[in-house]
């Protein structure tokens, strides 16, 4: 398989290449039910991978958050995608109510 440039997110998107992490050994007390349940979700083997991931899996959730927020400020789906066709109304794929 070949790896396309950049790194994989939890959902197969692949975000801008990043510098390699500074890593730090942490020592912490965690629920191990908690952890195999993520393990099982992540499809992990280590504690390490799963946790690693799992913070991925936060990190990707904030800035999907801080996409949705931005496009809200801007005024939503309907205004970005008429701003960006010009003369052309955005189409709704689902009818009014």
């Amino acid at each position: 398989m070949t790896r396309k440039r950049g790194r994989v997110g939890p959902v197969g998107f692949v975000t801008a290449p990043r510098e390699p992490p500074v890593r730090a050994r942490k020592n912490m007390d965690m629920d191990v039910a908690k952890l195999e349940a993520a393990r099982r979700v992540l499809g992990t083997s280590t504690d390490t991978e799963t946790v690693d991931q799992a913070l991925d899996l936060v990190a990707f959730h904030g800035e999907v958050f801080d996409a949705l927020d931005r496009l809200a400020a801007a005024g939503g789906i309907e205004s970005a995608l008429e701003r960006g066709r010009p003369g052309a109304s955005a189409a709704r794929r689902v009818p009014e109510p």
